[in-house]
């Protein structure tokens, strides 16, 4: 019997299997990751990158109609497809939110007239502009005698009026045992051409230090911003706090818990707020080693006498109806922080009668804002300039 000799397409082996590879990346921007760290990186990419990765599929679309035939071309062309829709979702749903953001804001904050789009396609291709600010860095004395920096960005030529500025406190992300003030510096020169100050500072990291160590660190650098104020060009009675992620839980526990009338604001991105909600809610095998990090944040399980921490961690447990205005922002598929944590506090908020909006990016994961020009970071720097412009009133002078 005659041997059958099997020829195997290599060149469209090739396309099509690129074609899966990218349309399963480009599924990221649709669906929520899987519990994978590069799983969780890659939608950050095709969530805030997809307007670029578009290409790809378009390219190895055009290979297949030049170079196949027949059902490769077709089975080449039907994960093009999907890749190219999923890839553009973010840019879509982006415009979409646009069109009623700045009537949402108005009804959270009031009206105000930012005289710019609340997205543009020109900025996804062009990227943000950057002005780099004036950063100096000071030393904060930490209550346990150890030093912590606090970098102070100012605008590169002073005020010649003499103005004193509203000042972002922005507390950086990092599971609480990680990261530090040095995180997205871009964001801090925009807040500086916002009409700001930031002071983006440094906090003391879990396992070495437990909570309430970070809050009172930011006690601390509040105390120090007050008492420098005058030197940095800072009015000392208009402070937000800012944070992302764990630097979010940071900055709604302590601008609650505080109580001072100079924190005018909270602004937190994809943060919890129930700590714990969050214990319950927290697993061994994810992504994070959830419960792991709790463990090393507040000493153990909220049952086993560690209620205190819990609780004065916790801004949903905190809030009253005297709380400070809030920003809060979270992506809905979000694989490291569960939006449900946005979706509570911006409940308990409504029922306080506590001024706040909470921005739901339905494709955005964890720490999109990597991108400034990004889809998510278009509406969520319109939505913050807003609220600083509401939250200071005289933000500007």
């Amino acid at each position: 019997m005659a041997s059958r000799v099997v020829e195997i397409d290599v060149a469209s082996s090739l396309l099509l299997i690129a074609a899966i590879a990218v349309a399963a990346i480009a599924s990221l921007a649709v669906v929520r990751a899987p519990d994978w760290m590069i799983a969780w990186k890659l939608a950050i990419l095709a969530g805030e990158f997809g307007h670029w990765l578009v290409l790809l599929p378009l390219l190895l679309g055009t290979g297949a109609v030049l170079a196949t035939t027949g059902p490769w071309r077709a089975a080449i062309l039907l994960p093009c497809a999907a890749a190219a829709v999923c890839l553009l979702r973010p840019v879509v749903s982006a415009r979409r939110l646009a069109a009623t953001l700045p009537r949402q804001l108005t009804e959270a904050f009031g009206a105000r007239n930012l005289a710019r789009p609340v997205f543009s396609g020109k900025r996804l291709v062009a990227g943000r502009a950057r002005r780099p600010a004036r950063m100096t860095t000071a030393v904060v004395g930490a209550p346990d005698g150890s030093e912590l920096k606090v970098d102070l960005y100012r605008p590169a030529t002073p005020d010649s009026r003499g103005s004193l500025r509203p000042c972002v406190i922005v507390i950086h992300g990092g599971g609480w045992n990680g990261g530090d003030r040095k995180q997205l510096p871009e964001w801090n020169d925009w807040l500086v051409e916002r009409g700001c100050v930031v002071a983006a500072i440094s906090y003391r990291l879990a396992p070495r230090w437990q909570w309430p160590a970070q809050r009172d660190d930011v006690l601390e650098a509040i105390a120090w911003i007050k008492s420098h104020a005058p030197g940095y060009g800072i009015d000392p009675t208009r402070l937000i706090l800012f944070g992302r992620s764990a630097g979010g839980q940071i900055a709604s526990a302590v601008g609650y818990g505080a109580r001072d009338p100079a924190i005018r604001g909270v602004i937190a991105l994809y943060a919890p707020h129930d700590m714990p909600f969050v214990w319950a809610v927290s697993r061994t095998d994810d992504v994070l080693n959830s419960r792991g990090l709790m463990r090393q944040f507040l000493g153990g399980p909220p049952d086993q006498g560690r209620e205190a921490n819990y609780d004065s961690a916790s801004a949903q447990r905190l809030a009253q109806s005297d709380s400070p205005p809030t920003l809060l922002i979270h992506g809905e598929p979000d694989t490291l922080s569960w939006v449900k944590h946005g979706e509570r506090l911006s409940a308990r908020l409504s029922e306080l009668g506590v001024p706040h909006f909470f921005l739901r990016l339905p494709w955005a994961t964890h720490a999109f804002d990597f991108n400034p020009a990004g889809p998510g970071s278009q509406l969520s720097d319109y939505a913050m300039e807003w609220f600083l412009a509401s939250v200071t009133k005289d933000w500007s002078d």
